[in-house]
């Protein structure tokens, strides 16, 4: 089982806050940490390279060869899951505070969506990036604890809006095989903006537009993991999808709220 305390890191409060982990079974051997050194973060640009770049094919800076770094990362907490016992961070998230998004100027959704309807949100608003899990261990159990510690870091820290981009490949699987071009993406765009979009007061506007108008939207297509985990959570879908050349994806604008998660999960993230 992993670590039953989560670190809540310095840059968001002047005392440290010790926040509970939900239990799972031994059998995942994991364990959940916030970076605390850079070398701890360069892991988690690692894994991010080696997902996105090496197995997804995005094209990304060159800056520090073999790993996955932007402007947005020196500003971030870095949410880590490691196997417990070969010591890997096999899972990672990265979190933009606030405080944080005003250092650096803006979110990195702001590069790729028009997010003038969010402004009456943004003091309470966290920005989830750059998730990955090592294809070696894509189970629940890892998204879980991820998801746990960010819900016990939101409400230790009185914030109460998630927002980010999720990603569908612009080839992504179908019933019947790979399918490109986007037409997977127009598909669960359809299907997702029927029951899942949020209300007016959070649209926003893509600043790259993928085509869906252009594009056949009747496909039978499921959507990725991570996006169903979401819905699931009570997220809601902001807006059509942005293009995104350089990791060759579709990106939907998501947002989440405390108050919206299920009864189940409020329990099992927060114990309430």
């Amino acid at each position: 089982m992993f670590m039953n305390t989560v670190h809540v890191p310095h840059a968001i409060t002047s005392q440290p806050v010790f926040v509970p982990a939900p239990s799972l079974p031994a059998s995942h051997g994991i364990e959940v940490s916030w970076a605390r050194h850079q070398s701890e973060v360069r892991e988690a640009q690692k894994l991010r390279f080696d997902v996105f770049a090496t197995e997804m094919g995005a094209r990304l800076p060159k800056a520090v060869p073999g790993n996955d770094v932007d402007l947005f990362d020196d500003f971030c907490e870095h949410l880590l899951v490691r196997d417990k016992a070969s010591r890997q961070v096999i899972g990672t998230y990265r979190v933009l505070t606030p405080a944080q998004a005003k250092r650096v100027g803006s979110t990195y959704s702001d590069t790729e969506f028009d997010l003038t309807r969010l402004r009456g949100v943004r003091e309470r608003m966290v920005e989830l990036g750059r998730s990955c899990v090592h294809r070696d261990h894509r189970h629940g159990g890892v998204i879980m604890a991820l998801w746990g510690a960010l819900a016990g870091f939101m409400v230790h820290n009185q914030l109460d809006t998630m927002i980010g981009c999720a990603s569908i490949p612009m080839q992504h699987e179908g019933p019947h095989g790979m399918v490109g071009g986007g037409h997977a993406a127009a598909s669960i765009w359809r299907q997702v903006k029927d029951q899942h979009l949020a209300p007016i007061d959070f649209h926003v506007r893509p600043r790259l537009p993928l085509p869906v108008e252009r594009l056949d939207d009747t496909l039978d297509v499921q959507p990725p993991a991570l996006i169903k985990g979401y819905l699931r959570l009570g997220a809601k879908v902001m807006g059509p999808p942005a293009w995104d050349p350089d990791f060759n994806s579709a990106d939907l604008p998501m947002l989440m709220r405390i108050s919206d998660l299920p009864a189940r999960y409020r329990k099992h993230f927060l114990g309430a």
